[in-house]
């Protein structure tokens, strides 16, 4: 994580008529100089050249044509990087499709079902073969005002068009619909081609340069009294960063260099009007949290997250281990994204109240969704609609403007070791076992096993018992947990065919209780839930 991470802050500007038609003119021609850009890239011309070329053509600023090129170059080398990895999905995808093809075919021979399928696998065959030539070749395809609204003209019934017309209308609002204003250290207000500047009643007032082919609207438009919910602190703090100092260069010969904080800006129009997203890099924020006091393990699941706090030994503190909910599953995009936002705001207010660091998994999803063809369809909507990646950067974005150092660990077994160290002997469920596990692991704690036979909850509220492989001592821990695995996942399988599973749970044998376990009558001494007044010797005696 960077010690200066880039926060972007937005609101929405009170504007006329006259201002609100300027922003439209710009953005409309920002859009076509865009994508004729990209077209003249293709011919293979340096961008030199291309500068040299549009700056007169089009009338705009060699500031105005840097944002532009550096917004599509971002565009290209986000499908550069991101294509290996469709590429594996897309192989992964086909496996899983082969395999649920071929078991279609000896049960249901003949199916809708099955020619489905088919026709899902050729899809996504003939989609690899396309990316992998397009990997080969290095081209890259970029479809301005996205690919779902231009396939739209082909079904304007369907997508709520009354005539091509009006589809024709809302495509090119999509290809211009926005514009940025690319900022630097070592400019005035920390952008030249936008600056702002703190207004007498604490709010900001934006000077935009236009480009020159809209001289008929003047050179600059003027936004004034904007004020931004969050980051308005931020953001005057970067403008007051900006000064000029003495340089030397290294010929010896002295000049005035301005410093400071870039600010770039984006200006972008949605169905309700115009908002304007300021980025900036943060000041630094001087860590509060210790790993000498402990940790706090935090494990993230479909529908909740699961917390633990523990002290630098290991062992659970007071409350701290707990269960936040978190079912995203048909929620829209502004509502998982509210939900994910109070749930991190929770998860912080523990660490940062506790003074520990937050410890949690580095862990990549994609390969697990690639694998959802033919999979369960009640995991199957669990994980495609979970926001790990959401949560992942809520969390670090939250915890460095509070302070709280973030640990990320190797993910391998935790749920296992939860699962048959912890859940059972703290009294936990499985997953908040994990956390505890994740805590640990974070403080570089002993990940052996704690107990001599395993024995896990199941859904059912009951147990699964199974024996512990022998622990080899000349071979690292996790190949010890990689045997348990396997263990643990043939008593769940022999759980579900012997029909438990349906079954009301067993109770556990008095020796194989949890030694924090209590009795919930209301009626109860003081301190009598404390572990330490539960000796060994007296568990026969404990009322479950």
């Amino acid at each position: 994580m960077s010690s200066h991470p880039i926060f972007t802050y937005q609101t929405r500007p009170v504007l006329d008529a006259g201002q609100a038609l300027v922003l439209d003119a710009y953005a409309k021609l920002y859009g076509y100089v865009e994508r004729s850009l990209f077209a003249a890239m293709q011919t293979g011309k340096t961008l030199n050249e291309l500068k040299r070329e549009f700056l007169p053509k089009f009338e705009i600023t060699a500031r105005q044509f840097n944002a532009i090129r550096v917004g599509l170059d971002g565009k290209v080398d986000a499908i550069k990087q991101r294509r290996p990895e469709l590429i594996t999905e897309a192989q992964s995808k086909i496996k899983k499709a082969l395999k649920t093809v071929a078991k279609l075919e000896q049960k249901a021979p003949g199916s809708n079902k099955l020619h489905q399928k088919k026709r899902r696998l050729a899809t996504l065959q003939a989609r690899l073969a396309a990316m992998q030539a397009d990997e080969a070749s290095g081209q890259v395809r970029l479809c301005f005002g996205s690919k779902r609204l231009f396939r739209a003209q082909f079904d304007l019934d369907a997508n709520g068009y009354a005539s091509h017309e009006a589809w024709l209308a809302d495509w090119q609002d999509a290809r211009a619909n926005q514009f940025f204003a690319l900022g630097s250290a070592d400019e005035s207000a920390g952008n030249q081609s936008c600056q702002a500047s703190l207004g007498v009643d604490g709010t900001l007032d934006l000077q935009l340069r236009l480009p020159d082919a809209l001289s008929q609207h003047g050179k600059y438009l003027v936004i004034k009294g904007l004020r931004f919910a969050y980051g308005q602190n931020s953001i005057v703090a970067a403008l007051q960063s900006s000064q000029r100092i003495s340089a030397t260069t290294k010929a010896g010969v002295a000049i005035q260099k301005r410093i400071g904080t870039a600010l770039s800006y984006r200006f972008v129009r949605d169905r309700k009007g115009w908002r304007v997203f300021v980025s900036c890099q943060s000041q630094t924020v001087e860590v509060t949290t210790h790993a000498e006091l402990g940790a706090v393990g935090l494990d993230i699941n479909a529908d909740h997250l699961a917390l633990a706090d523990i002290d630098r030994f290991g062992n659970p503190v007071g409350a701290g281990v707990k269960r936040i909910a978190l079912n995203t599953y048909g929620k829209t995009r502004d509502q998982t994204k509210a939900l994910v936002g109070d749930s991190v705001a929770e998860v912080l207010a523990l660490a940062k109240s506790q003074g520990k660091p937050l410890v949690i998994e580095k862990l990549d999803f994609a390969k697990k969704k690639a694998e959802l063809e033919g999979a369960d369809a009640k995991a199957a909507r669990m994980l495609s609609s979970l926001a790990y990646t959401q949560v992942s950067q809520g969390i670090r974005a939250a915890a460095f403007r509070a302070g709280v150092e973030v640990i990320e660990v190797n993910p391998a077994y935790t749920s296992i070791i939860g699962a048959v160290n912890h859940a059972r002997v703290k009294g936990v469920s499985v997953h908040q076992g994990a956390a505890i596990a994740i805590a640990r692991r974070g403080l570089g704690l002993s990940e052996r096993a704690a107990v001599v036979t395993g024995i896990a909850p199941v859904a059912n509220g009951g147990h699964v018992t199974f024996e512990l492989p022998v622990r080899n001592r000349s071979k690292h821990v996790w190949s010890f947990w990689s045997r348990v695995r396997s263990n643990l996942r043939a008593a769940h399988v022999a759980h579900y065919r012997y029909g438990d599973s349906k079954k009301p749970p067993s109770p556990l044998a008095p020796a194989m209780r949890s030694p924090c376990a209590i009795w919930s009558s209301t009626a109860k001494s003081r301190g009598a839930n404390r572990q330490q007044n539960c000796s060994a010797d007296v568990l026969e005696d404990v009322p479950y």
